[in-house]
This record gives C-alpha cells, sequence and structure tokens, in this order.
C-alpha cells in the first residue's frame, strides 16, 4: 500500500495555490471592462451579473430582453444599475430630498471637477429664476439637465432634475447607451 509522504503535502498544496493564485478569475476580467467606479462600488461596464451575485442585497430586479436592472437602497435614496447584454451601461442615484442646495452643491461638485456642463434644460418660458425653475420641475412642466462629457473618456454624467426622477446622478457609456436604444426602437 502506498502511503503518501506527509512532509511533501504542504508544498503540494502550496504550489496548487500558487497556480490558482496566477489564473485570472471572474472578478479580474470583470474589472478589465470597469470604466469607471461609481459612487465608490459600481463599476461602469461591468458584469451585472457579477453584481448581482457580489451584492446581493438589492431591493428590486427587472428584466425586459436583454435589459435587466438592478435597484438598491442606500437610505432614502435609490441606486439604479441598467444593463444591456450583461453590461452595465447606466448607474443613476435618486437623491433624496430633491431640493435647491442639494441641486446647487451637485453642479458645484461635479463643475469643480469636469468644468462647464451642456445645459439642455427645459422650463416654460416665465420661469426666470431658480425658484420658478424649480417649481416647473414640481409641477412636471420644466426639467434641469446638465452634462459634463470629460474628453477622452468612453463616459459621460448627466445631473437630472424632473417630476418624474427628482434629482438624480447618472454615469453613461456612450456606445452602449446609444445601442440599447437602437434596439428597443427596433422591438427587439
Amino acid at each position: 500500500m502506498y502511503r503518501a509522504n506527509p512532509f511533501l503535502l504542504p508544498a503540494i498544496g502550496g504550489f496548487l495555490l500558487f497556480l490558482l493564485l496566477l489564473l485570472p478569475g471572474p472578478e479580474i476580467q470583470a474589472e478589465e471592462q470597469c470604466l469607471k467606479v461609481v459612487f465608490n462600488q459600481y463599476c461602469l461596464g461591468g458584469d451585472i451579473r457579477l453584481l448581482q451575485r457580489q451584492k446581493p442585497q438589492f431591493i428590486h430586479q427587472q428584466q425586459e430582453g436583454e435589459r435587466f436592472a438592478l435597484i438598491y437602497g442606500e437610505g432614502r435614496e435609490r441606486i439604479y444599475i441598467l444593463s444591456f447584454q450583461n453590461r452595465i451601461y447606466k448607474i443613476v442615484r435618486k437623491y433624496q430630498p430633491a431640493t435647491r442646495l442639494n441641486y446647487l452643491d451637485l453642479k458645484e461638485l461635479l463643475s469643480s471637477k469636469y468644468g462647464i456642463p451642456e445645459d439642455s434644460s427645459l422650463y416654460p418660458e416665465k420661469a426666470k429664476g431658480l425658484a420658478s425653475k424649480i417649481g416647473a420641475i414640481r409641477r412636471g412642466e420644466g426639467r434641469a439637465l446638465l452634462t459634463w462629457k470629460p474628453p477622452g473618456e468612453e463616459w459621460y454624467l448627466q445631473l437630472g432634475w424632473n417630476r418624474e426622477m427628482g434629482l438624480n446622478l447618472a454615469y453613461i457609456i456612450n456606445r452602449l447607451d446609444g445601442k440599447q436604444r437602437m434596439t428597443q426602437e427596433e422591438g427587439y
């Protein structure tokens, strides 16, 4: 009968562990696709299935064809993770409360980091000051939408405020957002 040498077992086990550490696992491959870490924990461009396994405490999930979404709660706020073909193309944080102060703080912070935004806001003609614009937003008659497009990046970000989503900040991958929109318009 063959008896294993007890002195060789730790050496073999250590060698196998060393080999396993050299092999790239799914986490390393997913990190390579990460274009930007958003809100210190979500990978824009990453695999949503991996996120679902690593962070299973989402409060809602929804699937429609090749689109999949997870919603996470952080206190009163919500974070929406949207994917197309399992790649995360949009991460949106809905801020609570939606106030003038929160809006101005976010706008100032983002402008100091990314420069002057493109303003695509829409308001009624009579809404001139910030207070009247916020009133129009709350009534559903207007929306604030500021966009920053960092040079050389595959993503952009938008600070929005409207009646449906409230005050929100979105990080979006250009090509995947466009691709999923075309697929949606074609009815797939």
